[in-house]
């Protein structure tokens, strides 16, 4: 019904005026830009054509989600998740057409894992019979899958899990056990209610000798398993299997339990592409380099690194389109009394929270490219038996996964304090977005844990380097000769970082170096314990990711594929991030002799004159990444700039709550005027 607010306007200017202006001061090439930042695998047109699909799908509205209990978000995220693999039959989509699909509907689905890690790993892990044999049913979804290695006990430790899988040669059958209530798988997702089948990874135990009740443990293994049986989808004989209950987000995913009674599986369910059990005489075949079997893990937390910067993309789209329409208090040293109220984006405390992040979005993008480059080329050189890459791929993989992550998930919750009141509501866009993607610094390696693993690699490379023997391994060592050759005659004013890019980029590898070359000395000639080490290792990982962002960023900004124009942009944008870094750790480029104290003093102002160079090209820079109205659900971030239009509607017209009336006195149990409800009904549910 129509009421007098319907024909209220707010005061002006008006928010898509303002967006207007902002984006006709700009000579940011946008479509040049976008197609510059999203032309692999179609990405544009890819979006635009399931973006029709989906925004005339009633089951993909998502103004009343928030509204609904745990069991009702499942029960929706099945319901999208089955419509999108329909729509897969109908339009005929490959697998980046469902990926965009469940991108756009930005609602993880009780498919994800299947996806994402149980196919992944056939693929990968599978020899080519059980490739053959699984992967039709896989692909056909009769057999929906999930991947359980985490424990209630464990998590990274992925060697300490409990879960195990003897071989019985009288029978020859694997025997699924959990031994403890912490060998419970844990935290799977699609596990709880929607898989049928897992990728259970556990300890394989082979009697010592014939009729042997001892085992050796050969170390953890995948197996594929049915868990729930194909026609009722009740759990299978020997299998506890179920959903843990509510989380922070992930509302749709049913992250699951799963334990297993001497459950029985045969021979062929071991996945043996790199190992395998003899069946005839229990004689075990190793794989040559053991870490291929975490190569699933691998590929998740390389896409994981590019998703990231969508992330961020997505949260700064919000806060520059926001921040420019807000307007709050005149300039405090204008003298005239009517001067007009300044927008909230031109205030420097907000640009330092905001650009800087808007700089990054482009620093993990092109650290996601040339992570998915890396990935394909060792993935390729495995196949052919060189395992040369992988080493380096598992280091950089878990060092930047934890670090860009970490960045991503920040990058919400500063983005919706600069944002003040209305950044706390709903229709700003941040809830589901900020709780969903708090997993991300948790899943695939915690993200303090696996620095370790990044940290433990470098170290090993500055101590072959310390050595000295033969050829570097890699460029990682050779670098690493290079800095030990040349750290005695480096001088802090040695580098002109605001005067060279190259510089620049060699101060930040100067400065991991020179972290790493610490540790070493630390770990291997001081003889320091590595857990006392822990904290300091950390920072060899972070220094070393961010060494690679700033190399990344610097590569594509001189790359030939772009205008001058362009170039113009990016460079800015490419210093302000290596100098926001640099300002954040300037204590350790100090100590590595990487930039000299001046220089170091001169960041703050240094940044503040590259937020000003940046500021009106804000609103066009957000309108490069392509983020549809329909993906970012904010009323504060839509493209049009009608903020305060959408959050009254959103309130008064679009809010359940509002079409009830309640009854608020306290003496009677009546809580919804002639409704029927009462307290004693309140109480039945919980």
């Amino acid at each position: 019904m129509r009421d007098f607010t319907d024909d209220l306007k707010p005061a002006s200017p008006h928010g898509t005026t303002i967006l207007s202006n902002e984006r006709s001061q700009s000579d940011v090439p946008e479509d040049e830009l976008a197609k510059h930042l999203l032309s692999r695998n179609d990405f544009l047109g890819r979006q635009e054509r399931i973006l029709r699909v989906l925004e005339k799908d009633p089951l993909f509205e998502k103004v009343k989600q928030f509204n609904l209990s745990r069991p009702e978000r499942y029960q929706l995220g099945l319901a999208r998740a089955k419509k999108i693999r329909r729509y897969e039959d109908q339009y005929r989509w490959d697998d980046e057409d469902r990926s965009m699909a469940q991108y756009l509907c930005d609602d993880v689905t009780p498919y994800m894992v299947h996806y994402a890690m149980f196919v992944t790993t056939i693929r990968e892990q599978g020899s080519e019979e059980q490739r053959a044999y699984w992967m039709p049913k896989v692909e056909s979804m009769e057999v929906i899958g999930c991947y359980a290695q985490t424990e209630l006990g464990h998590g990274s430790n992925v060697r300490g899990l409990e879960c195990q899988a003897r071989w019985d040669p009288k029978t020859k059958e694997f025997v699924l056990h959990s031994p403890t209530l912490t060998a419970s798988k844990w935290w799977n997702g699609t596990m709880g209610r929607t898989a049928n089948h897992a990728i259970v990874m556990a300890q394989l135990l082979l009697p010592k000798s014939e009729g042997s009740n001892e085992y050796t443990n050969k170390g953890v293994h995948p197996f594929i398993v049915q868990i729930r049986d194909m026609k009722t989808h009740q759990p299978m004989p020997g299998i506890a299997v179920g959903d843990i209950g509510p989380k922070y987000g992930y509302a749709p995913m049913d992250n699951g339990y799963m334990l297993f009674d001497n459950h029985r599986i045969p021979y062929s369910a071991m996945l043996s592409r790199y190992s395998m059990v003899d069946q005839n005489n229990g004689t075990y075949f190793q794989p040559e380099n053991p870490a291929v079997v975490y190569g699933s893990l691998t590929y998740v937390r390389a896409q994981i690194i590019m998703h990231a910067r969508l992330i961020i993309a997505r949260a700064v789209t919000i806060a520059v389109r926001y921040t420019s329409v807000r307007r709050q208090f005149p300039d405090r040293d204008s003298k005239d009394p009517r001067a007009p109220e300044l927008a909230v984006l031109d205030y420097p405390t907000v640009q330092i929270r905001i650009l800087p992040l808007l700089a990054t979005a482009f620093a993990l993008h092109y650290c996601g490219e040339s992570m998915h480059r890396l990935y394909e080329t060792t993935r390729a050189e495995i196949d052919k038996g060189d395992f040369r890459r992988l080493a380096v791929l598992h280091a950089q993989s878990s060092g930047l996964k934890s670090l860009c992550t970490e960045l991503a998930a920040n990058s919400i919750e500063t983005c919706r304090r600069a944002m003040g009141g209305h950044g706390f509501g709903g229709p700003s866009g941040f809830i589901q977005l900020n709780n969903d993607y708090l997993s991300k610094p948790t899943v695939e390696g915690d993200n303090w844990m696996i620095t370790q693993q990044t940290a433990s690699y470098l170290i090993k490379r500055m101590q072959a380097a310390s050595a000295g023997k033969g050829q570097p391994q890699d460029d990682i060592e050779k670098h690493c000769r290079q800095y030990l050759s040349e750290k005695s005659n480096y001088r802090p004013d040695q580098l002109r970082i605001f005067d060279s890019d190259d510089d620049l980029v060699e101060a930040f590898r100067r400065r991991s170096r020179d972290i790493t070359y610490r540790a070493h000395v630390e770990r291997n000639e001081r003889k320091r314990s590595w857990n006392s080490m822990q904290i300091q290792l950390r920072k060899v990982s972070h220094s070393e990711s961010q060494s690679i962002l700033v190399s990344n960023f610097y590569d594509a900004v001189n790359g030939p594929s772009v205008s001058s124009t362009l170039r113009t942009h990016l460079r800015t944008l490419f210093r302000l991030f290596a100098f926001y870094t640099m300002d954040n750790e300037a204590r350790d480029f100090s100590k590595a002799n990487a930039v000299s104290e001046e220089d170091l003093d001169a960041l703050p102002s240094k940044i503040q004159e590259l937020m000003a160079q940046i500021r009106p090209h804000a609103v066009k820079l957000v309108d490069s990444w392509k983020i549809p109205d329909f993906l970012l659900d904010s009323a504060l971030g839509r493209y049009d700039g009608k903020v305060y239009e959408d959050l009254f509607n959103r309130a008064h017209r679009l809010n359940p709550l509002n079409e009830i009336t309640f009854n608020p006195n306290y003496k009677s149990e009546e809580l919804v005027m002639g409704g029927g409800d009462d307290i004693k009904k309140i109480l039945a549910k919980l």
